[in-house]
């Protein structure tokens, strides 16, 4: 499958280079065609990752996606409050549907919902077979106003990397070096309804198999001056692809609208 992805289809081969450019402009032609090799094959082994949701056991999801701190959700289900989760497109996030037995909080993530009515249905009912519940985007706010009068403490798991429709952007930053609107709904949240926030992160330790783990961010969002909880995410988010930056979702238009940002 790389190899017809990379080398026949050449799916957004230019857009992934294009990003790396951006990302890392003082590496070489050579390495960045490197990191997008190896960011190709990570993808496609993402792509089988997704179709084997649909049939891979707890039991065997529990040996490829591994927790490694989860004894933190003692901790922050000590603080009777909801939880806000900030991920990124980075790695396997599609594999923590299985998150619900860890934790005591009712577990809740917005999506993106598709456009086909019957793939919407099966995609959100796969998602949901270790008991999380997927809502679309469009209905998060409302799930959460309701659960908060009705005193079910939840957390809610939001990808916060991804580029806002800039006629609703409120705040720009940089992002791996580049000047980019910036999606700060999480913490706006968080500080709206005093919930808590919470890092995720993931790392592929080998062909299918991760490791995860959480850190508090805020306790208590409302003692933060605006935008610093999301630049520290955006900071640790930049270090993961740093890091290991052939496991970033490079085929997205993270940087699309660069040209668009303010004058200083």
């Amino acid at each position: 499958m790389y190899l017809l992805v990379f080398y026949v289809f050449g799916y957004r081969k230019e857009v992934v280079l294009n990003n790396l450019h951006l990302a890392f402009p003082e590496k070489s032609a050579k390495e960045l065609k490197s990191i997008r090799r190896k960011f190709y094959r990570h993808f496609v082994d993402l792509f089988i990752e997704m179709i084997k949701s649909f049939t891979i056991s707890e039991k065997e999801l529990e040996k490829r996606f591994k927790y490694t701190n989860k004894e933190i959700f003692k901790e922050i289900e000590a603080l009777d409050k909801s939880v806000i989760m900030m991920g990124s497109h980075y790695a396997n996030w599609e594999w923590i549907t299985n998150i619900q037995s860890k934790t005591r909080l009712k577990c809740i993530a917005a999506y993106t919902r598709l456009t086909n009515p019957y793939y919407d249905k099966l995609v959100r009912k796969n998602r949901s077979r270790f008991g999380s519940e997927f809502v679309p985007t469009s209905r998060t706010i409302k799930k959460m106003i309701d659960n908060k009068n009705n005193g079910t403490l939840s957390l809610y798991g939001l990808l916060s990397d991804q580029s806002p429709h800039i006629s609703k952007t409120h705040y720009w930053a940089p992002f791996l070096g580049v000047e980019v609107p910036i999606h700060t709904g999480a913490e706006m949240l968080a500080k709206k309804h005093d919930f808590c926030v919470v890092y995720l992160n993931i790392v592929k330790t080998k062909r299918s198999h991760y490791e995860i783990s959480f850190e508090i961010l805020a306790e208590n969002p409302r003692d933060f001056k605006d935008y610093e909880i999301t630049d520290t995410f955006l900071r640790k988010v930049e270090q993961q692809i740093t890091e290991r930056p052939a496991h970033y979702f490079w085929t997205h238009k993270r940087f699309k609208h660069k040209d668009k940002a303010p004058k200083q």
